[in-house]
């Protein structure tokens, strides 16, 4: 029994320390969200710091000696507004902005953060970040011109950030972002600033417009000419292709032509071909008429003859070879004569003469009549014309001229 009563105890005070570590757990147990810094205030710091921060974790509290604080670090967006604010030159300007600004959420801005907005809500944030801004907005704009201010809106806000963005770090806050929504004057200088620019604007319209019809006009005539140009080009091409048409089509004719022209002259060269062949089987039957008509006969005719002549001419040449032998024996013995011996010789000759002579009588006809001299004294002499007139008579008579023969015969004899 006193066992079971310990156990019990036990069980009780081990469920109470549990519920007292849970609740101690719950209450010192503090969990930092993403947009948020927690201050743990009372604990030794870094660098001598009476805190600590933590971003993005968690940590337990100190009881008795420490206290957490939460600085929230989303955005705050702020209207920032200034009238009657002289730009350069003594134009009061009226502007209007928003700004977007938050705590910042890393050292050393953080650390003036904490200590100088800690504990304050988000409405005195937002009106000290206004108030810093409408203030640099003032310093900016003594600075600007009303044009620029006007003109360049970007540029102005971001000089209003260089501006502001070192008062606001002091304070520990930081400026994302600031745009000029709008600026305006109570007496017209932007107005009259507006409708200058207006004017200016709607002259370069005009000028652009014109330069764009001009430049419109200018493609119109551009693709005319274009559009013309390609017509010559398919125009060209239309009428070389049928210049090459043609001039194929004359090829192809001349060809044709020249085709026919080859044909016709084949066809003649083929039928002159025919007729050469034609003539020469002619010339070859005449070649073989005139070989068995004229010249067969021809060359029998011609054997014949050489064969008659060959026989006249060796008995010409025996007659001869006898006749030179008798004159070469009449020459050998004319020479043993001395000088009766043409005497000698007339004188055995003249019997043969005579019978010759008288035995031709009846058919010689008297052509040509020589005189000779009378006979003389002496016997030599009278021998002398006899002989003479014999050979004189002979010579008129037959036309033997017997000194001729002898002459002749022995000019003959002396070059044998």
């Amino acid at each position: 029994m006193t066992y079971v009563l310990a156990m019990l105890v036990v069980l009780m005070v081990l469920a109470v320390s549990g519920v007292a570590v849970v609740f101690v757990i719950n209450n010192l147990l503090y969990i930092c969200e993403p947009n948020e810094v927690l201050v743990f205030s009372g604990a030794r710091g870094t660098e001598g710091r009476g805190y600590r921060t933590v971003k993005g974790g968690r940590r337990v509290r100190v009881p008795f000696f420490e206290r957490v604080d939460r600085l929230d670090l989303t955005n705050m967006i702020i209207d920032v507004s200034v009238q009657g604010a002289y730009s350069k030159g003594g134009i009061p300007l009226t502007v209007q902005g928003v700004a977007n600004v938050k705590i910042a959420g890393y050292d050393p801005v953080l650390g003036n953060a904490v200590e100088r907005l800690l504990g304050k809500n988000r409405d005195e944030l937002i009106r000290i970040a206004k108030e810093v801004l409408e203030g640099n907005l003032r310093g900016v704009l003594a600075q600007l011109t009303p044009e620029a201010v006007n003109e360049d809106k970007i540029s102005f806000a971001e000089k209003l950030l260089d501006e502001a963005e070192p008062d606001l770090a002091r304070l520990g806050l930081v400026l994302d972002t600031m745009k000029i929504q709008n600026v305006h004057d109570d007496r017209g200088y932007l107005d009259s600033i507006g409708r200058r620019q207006s004017a200016e604007i709607i002259k370069r319209s005009r000028i652009a417009e014109a330069n764009a019809k001009a430049a419109a006009l200018m493609r119109d005539a551009d693709n005319r000419t274009r559009a013309r140009l390609k017509e010559l080009d398919s125009e060209t091409s239309i009428a070389r292709a049928q210049a090459d048409r043609r001039i194929a089509d004359a090829k192809t004719r001349s060809k044709a032509m020249v085709a026919e022209s080859v044909g016709q002259v084949e066809a003649d060269i083929a039928r002159a071909t025919a007729a050469v062949e034609a003539e020469r089987e002619r010339v070859e039957q005449v070649r073989l008429q005139l070989d068995a008509d004229v010249i067969a006969p021809a060359k029998a005719q011609m054997e014949a003859g050489i064969s008659e002549a060959k026989g006249r001419s060796a008995r010409i040449l025996e007659e001869g070879r006898a006749t030179v032998d008798v004159l070469q024996q009449m020459i050998a013995v004319w020479q043993q004569a001395g000088s009766s011996a043409r005497d000698i010789f007339l004188m055995q000759k003249l019997q043969a003469v005579l019978d010759a002579l008288v035995g031709t009588v009846g058919a010689v006809k008297v052509d040509k009549l020589t005189m000779l001299p009378g006979e003389g004294s002496d016997a030599g002499g009278s021998t002398a014309v006899r002989a003479v007139r014999l050979v004189e008579e002979l010579k008129g008579a037959i036309g033997v001229d017997l000194p001729r023969l002898l002459e002749d015969a022995t000019q003959r004899g002396g070059r044998s």
